[in-house]
């Protein structure tokens, strides 16, 4: 069994259900500590976060470079339709199967063997390595990375590089490769208006009317064209509760549920404007509103990482990525501000969240080898 699958099954065993890291982050402090890497934790209220460094950054102008991940996973839906019990992971036809192996406990069992390997063989390397883990990226995400970013603005350092191992691949392993990632806004709405019997239109305020025409509006607008690595900013309606459930009374109130995914052209300030402006053209006044903003669009120029990442794909997996900014939101989010290069390169993710989440097997060593690669690439 290769260190990569070895370490990919003991850290699935552990029923680490966000934010519950169930001990995944100790067991890799007990395999780099003895390497010489510093470990800091940043323990947030249930969230646990650790950031493992060795070498110095900015010596002979040495670039740092650090792995980003997370250690906790989803629920596991109804064990009964697993193939095998999810934190009891094993394989069938060339693929391992358990929560969290394609998201994203395999990649971080190749970021650390990476890691320990580069060390082995050299030893007095120059720059800074290292690898900043989650127990929060699943959940709230709000005691998480964010969390360490913040102390990490306020001291004035952080990487110049940073790999995320989201799982990224489509179809193959390394056939996309993230250069950013759109924005995450969402907008909860709540119309009022007049609760009344259906016989008597004259005496009530029927909301959903009222928000049937903004509706139809709202989801044919075009926001933006996007560009050549961000689609078109797009809002999805997630939520729609009106009515008591009688068949002759009408809504007192319509309540709504949008999220947006937004590229760069779009921030969330500019959607909101657009959207209560959309409010008001259709007359809807009498209203509450709510705005949280899961993340701003980030997109990183080409530097030494992505020459590094795509050099690596192509020599080693023989692809040519993909670059672009699609999925859903990363924890890369939080480092990019900062102003270090973020890229994402991770495992096939057509299984993630799912039941029966799994990875071909081949697929460790592969990117294993990818990341040692990486490593060599932008800090030899």
């Amino acid at each position: 069994m290769s260190r990569v699958l070895e370490l990919t099954r003991e850290l699935t065993a552990r029923p680490s259900l966000t934010p519950d890291d169930a001990g995944c982050q100790r067991l890799i402090s007990e395999r780099l500590l003895p390497l010489g890497f510093t470990t800091e934790w940043f323990l947030c209220a249930e969230v646990s976060n650790v950031l493992f460094t060795r070498g110095q950054r900015k010596v002979n102008g040495s670039p740092s470079l650090w792995f980003l991940g997370h250690t906790d996973v989803v629920p596991t839906g109804p064990e009964d339709l697993w193939t095998f019990l999810p934190f009891h992971p094993d394989e069938k036809d060339g693929e391992l199967y358990g929560r969290g192996v394609a998201d994203m406990k395999g990649a971080v069992a190749a970021m650390v063997v990476a890691l320990e390997t580069f060390v082995q063989q050299h030893p007095d390397h120059p720059g800074e390595i290292g690898l900043l883990l989650t127990s929060d990226e699943e959940g709230e995400a709000v005691d998480g990375i964010v969390r360490v970013a913040e102390e990490l603005k306020r001291r004035g350092t952080w990487p110049d590089h940073c790999l995320v191992g989201e799982p990224s691949s489509q179809d193959k392993l390394g056939d996309t490769v993230r250069v950013g990632r759109r924005g995450s806004l969402y907008v909860r709405l709540k119309v009022h208006g007049i609760q009344g019997h259906t016989a008597f239109p004259e005496n009530l305020d029927n909301p959903v009317h009222r928000i049937a025409p903004f509706l139809d509006e709202l989801v044919t607008q075009e926001w933006d064209t996007g560009d050549d690595e961000f689609p078109a900013s797009h809002c999805q309606v997630a939520y729609v509760k009106a009515g008591t459930g009688a068949g002759n009374v009408t809504p007192a109130n319509v309540e709504l549920l949008a999220n947006f995914r937004n590229c760069p052209g779009s921030p969330a300030t500019a959607i909101r404007t657009r959207f209560e402006n959309l409010l008001e053209k259709h007359g809807i006044s009498d209203y509450e509103i709510e705005w949280e903003v899961m993340g701003e669009p980030f997109r990183s120029s080409p530097g030494k990482l992505r020459e590094a990442v795509v050099g690596s794909v192509e020599e080693i997996l023989g692809e040519s990525p993909d670059l672009n900014t699609g999925g859903g939101t990363s924890d890369g989010r939080y480092m990019a501000p900062l102003g270090c290069e973020v890229i994402e390169l991770g495992l096939i993710n057509s299984t993630i969240h799912q039941v029966d989440e799994r990875t071909p097997v081949a697929d460790l060593d592969r990117l294993f080898a990818v990341y040692y690669d990486i490593i060599r690439r932008v800090l030899l």
